[in-house]
């Protein structure tokens, strides 16, 4: 006679799965629903007419211009500048444990605390403008002009570079110093190791920096919100912005279109990356 399975672990994982259902997957099929009907109560099925609205919405196609433009710029210049960071902090520099620390505390600062900081940092009357002038230049508008997305970046950097520092001076760490030592011997300069050794060694944790980056970059609606309101200037008017205006409206309809879109686009951009990183780890283990 065959033993009753183990009903533990399905125990143990009902909570998770309940929780899952809950918050997750039963929003994620009404949110689909919601983009293929003319209204939220007794609505009719009307196919993909909500996402042919959106599309030709000249609003949603400025706000996904800009998030693009967002990301294409703020990701590169995070794991450049992070990478940096980590192979500074992994040698014997000065005040190295104070600097590690300096660049984490952004990560668990309130943001609200951090949103305070920069409209004072980025106000009309705020210290860098008192600065400037103090130079004998014209203040700037800062929110109120295309130097907008710059500020906007600048908070994005500032957030999210410990992050990925601590990352990527973790991998750094776990190189096996004896092929550097090798490569000393056989006459290799700072740049051949850098590309030959380290970067050969950081290419996993490049892809994964790089996808938790995109995905990052894709939350900086919180700080833009708290920093501007609802309607920013053009420049960081960000896909979540006309999500959240739609949502203040009653909107459902292009709200869940708005939402399926741009988790279609994060979908494909973090199915190329993993593709490329396979291709590349292949190429590089071969």
């Amino acid at each position: 006679m065959p033993k009753p399975k183990n009903i533990t672990p399905v125990l143990f994982l009902a909570p998770s799965i309940v929780g899952f259902s809950i918050f997750y997957f039963i929003p994620f099929v009404g949110g689909l629903y919601y983009s293929f009907v003319d209204s939220p109560v007794g609505g009719s099925f009307v196919g993909l007419k909500n996402y042919i609205e959106l599309l030709k919405n000249p609003v949603f196609l400025r706000a996904g211009y800009n998030t693009l433009t967002f990301t294409a710029v703020s990701v590169p210049l995070n794991i450049l500048l992070s990478l940096g960071l980590a192979l500074l902090l992994n040698r014997d520099i000065y005040r190295k444990n104070l600097l590690r620390t300096a660049f984490i505390v952004p990560l668990v600062v309130p943001v609200a605390s951090v949103v305070l900081v920069w409209q004072i940092l980025f106000d009309i009357n705020g210290s860098i403008n008192s600065l400037i002038s103090s130079l004998g230049f014209s203040p700037i508008d800062w929110m109120k002009t295309d130097y907008a997305r710059l500020v906007v970046i600048i908070v994005y950097l500032w957030k999210n570079i410990g992050y990925n520092m601590v990352l990527f001076l973790a991998s750094l760490q776990n190189i096996p110093r004896e092929y550097y030592e090798v490569a000393d011997i056989d006459g290799a300069g700072s740049w051949r190791k850098f590309t030959n050794i380290t970067l050969v060694y950081l290419t996993p944790a490049a892809f994964f920096i790089f996808v938790m980056s995109i995905i990052n970059s894709f939350k900086v609606f919180r700080e833009t919100y708290l920093i501007s309101g609802a309607y920013p200037q053009n420049s960081i008017y960000m896909l979540q912005h006309y999500m959240n205006n739609m949502f203040s409206s009653l909107d459902y309809q292009k709200l869940t279109s708005a939402a399926f879109i741009m988790a279609v686009f994060i979908y494909m951009l973090v199915l190329i990356v993993f593709n490329l990183e396979r291709k590349i780890g292949s190429t590089i283990g071969g």
